[in-house]
C-alpha cells in the first residue's frame, strides 16, 4: 500500500507537467510565435499547443467555451473585451505592427500614389474581415482616413473592398503557404491591404509582389494585446512572461514587429 503511494504522488508532477498550455494566437503572429513556443519549450520543457487564426474568430471560440491559457490578439479590443466579461486580467501590448500594401508587379504603384491607385475603378482592392479578423479593421481605418485626404473616398473603398481572407467562411491558403501570397498568386486583387510583416513573408513566396507603405496621411499602427485567462494551465503565466521577456521580444523584432519591451 505504501510502495503504491509513493509511486503515486510521484507521478503526480510528472502529469501535471505533462498538461499542455493552451495558446492561441493572431495568424500574423504564427512564425514568431512558434519560434517563441519552441525555444520556451526547449527552456522549460513544457509543452505549448498552439493554434492561430483570426483574432475576432479566435475571441468567439473562447466566448463559447474553449479552454484557453494564453491568447495573444492582433489588436487590444478583443483581450479586453475578455477581461471585461471576467475571463481574464491585466491586458497588455506586446508587439506593434504596421499596416502595408501589397501589390500585382503589373501595378504602377507608390506610397504617394497609393490612395489614387486604390480608388481606380478597374483595380481590385482586397482586404482581411472586419470584426473577424483586426488587419481588416484596420483596412477601414486607412478607408476612414482616406476621406480626409480625398472626399467621398472612404464610402467608394468600403464599397469596392474584397473581403477575401479572416472570415469564417473565407477560402484558406493550402497548408505551408502565407495566406496573402496565395491570394496575390491566384490573382483575386490587385491591391491588398495587410500588416507590413505579412507583406514580407507573402513578398518571399511571390517575389514579384510590391510593398508599398502607407503615405503618412493613411498610416496606421496595429497594437498586439496579450491576456492570461483566468481557466489557464498553471503555467501559462510562465508562457507569458516569456513573450514579454527580452528573448521573446527578441524573437518578435526578428520578425519585423517593434517589440516595445525589447531591451
Amino acid at each position: 500500500m505504501k510502495k503504491w503511494l509513493l509511486v503515486s504522488l510521484l507521478a503526480l508532477p510528472i502529469a501535471a507537467q505533462a498538461t499542455p498550455i493552451e495558446l492561441r494566437a493572431a495568424g500574423s503572429l504564427k512564425n514568431a510565435m512558434n519560434d517563441i513556443v519552441s525555444a520556451y519549450q526547449q527552456e522549460t520543457k513544457q509543452q505549448v499547443d498552439a493554434d492561430f487564426g483570426p483574432s475576432g474568430l479566435l475571441r468567439k471560440r473562447i466566448e463559447n467555451g474553449e479552454q484557453v491559457g494564453v491568447f495573444a490578439s492582433a489588436n487590444m479590443k478583443h483581450p479586453q473585451t475578455l477581461k471585461a466579461a471576467g475571463k481574464g486580467d491585466n491586458v497588455v501590448m506586446f508587439a506593434r505592427n504596421q499596416m502595408c500594401a501589397l501589390a500585382q508587379a503589373d501595378v504602377k504603384i507608390d506610397s504617394i500614389g497609393l490612395l489614387d491607385v486604390m480608388l481606380d475603378p478597374s483595380i481590385r482592392v482586397g482586404t482581411s474581415t472586419p470584426k473577424a479578423d483586426p488587419s481588416g479593421d484596420y483596412a477601414w481605418k486607412i478607408f476612414a482616413k482616406a476621406d480626409a485626404v480625398k472626399a467621398g473616398a472612404k464610402a467608394t473603398l468600403e464599397q469596392k473592398a474584397l473581403q477575401l481572407t479572416g472570415g469564417e467562411k473565407s477560402a484558406k491558403a493550402p497548408k505551408g503557404r502565407n495566406t496573402y501570397g496565395w491570394v496575390m498568386e491566384n490573382k483575386r486583387a490587385d491591391v491588398f491591404l495587410t500588416y507590413c510583416t505579412n507583406a514580407v513573408l507573402a513578398q518571399k513566396e511571390v517575389q514579384d509582389l510590391q510593398i508599398v507603405q502607407m503615405p503618412e496621411p493613411l498610416a496606421v499602427g496595429a497594437n498586439y494585446g496579450l491576456i492570461v485567462l483566468d481557466d489557464a494551465h498553471d503555467d501559462a503565466w510562465k508562457l507569458a512572461m516569456f513573450i514579454l521577456s527580452a528573448s521573446g521580444q527578441e524573437i518578435l523584432a526578428d520578425y519585423g514587429f517593434d517589440a516595445p519591451l525589447k531591451q
